[in-house]
């Protein structure tokens, strides 16, 4: 079946008729304004109001959070958890450049590794394209700079958001990512756009809650207050 076809049946089906040029016109300009639908009210805030709202969130679905003032202290931050749960120093990082701005020579001990994580690796470290408020979720990005390898392989991911990066809604993300990628000039979205809140779990088996069930049994955000608007 061809897809005028296709489109011909949907019309027959809404009681609708061919297409003139003024309803085209009315539907290219409803697809380019790309109106928000409904947003919960608990998003409606100011930015430190979301910043708030996002680790509370995130927090709620057993990710973890430090915040920090400067990316000064990321490669501390990264040390220290990972000696709290016994985890290796070797790590598996994007070789994403804003990562290029932590002052990882800090600690000498922590053994980088940069591409696309493989199954024995135990820890990746990530930046984060945006992250949204409403339900505490990650927007990641897939690129040659970010495999999306690294957010779902490894037990232990950990990731770097910068504080101007925290949107109050899911649409303000989208929106964001147009901004950037989305324009009509040659230019595309990445190939995924992978949404992650918490760390992995499911309950199917007799509805006991396991962790690391298709992802990182562990999630650990790293929030950076330098570059807060």
């Amino acid at each position: 079946m061809s897809r005028e076809q296709i489109f011909g049946n949907l019309r027959r089906g809404l009681k609708r008729g061919a297409l003139d040029a003024e309803a085209v016109k009315k539907l290219e300009a409803r697809i380019a304004a790309h109106e928000p639908n409904l947003i919960p009210q608990r998003s409606r805030t100011d930015h430190a109001g979301q910043v708030a709202l996002f680790v509370k969130m995130a927090e709620a679905v057993s990710a973890t959070v430090s915040r920090v003032a400067d990316l000064e202290t990321v490669p501390d931050v990264v040390a220290d958890y990972l000696a709290k749960n016994n985890l290796p120093s070797t790590i598996k990082m994007s070789p994403d450049a804003s990562l290029d701005r932590i002052p990882w020579s800090k600690r000498p001990l922590l053994e980088i590794a940069r591409g696309r994580a493989v199954g024995s690796d135990m820890v990746s470290v990530t930046p984060c394209f945006a992250a949204v408020a409403e339900t505490g979720t990650l927007m990641l990005t897939s690129s040659g700079d970010t495999p999306a390898t690294l957010n779902f392989l490894p037990d232990n991911h950990i990731v770097v958001l910068h504080a101007k990066d925290v949107v109050g809604a899911y649409e303000e993300g989208f929106a964001k990512l147009r901004a950037r990628e989305g324009k009509r000039d040659g230019t595309f979205m990445p190939r995924t756009v992978n949404f992650v809140t918490g760390p992995s779990r499911t309950a199917d088996i007799e509805l006991t809650l396991i962790m690391g069930a298709h992802g990182p049994r562990r999630l650990h955000v790293i929030l950076v207050d330098d570059e807060a608007t």
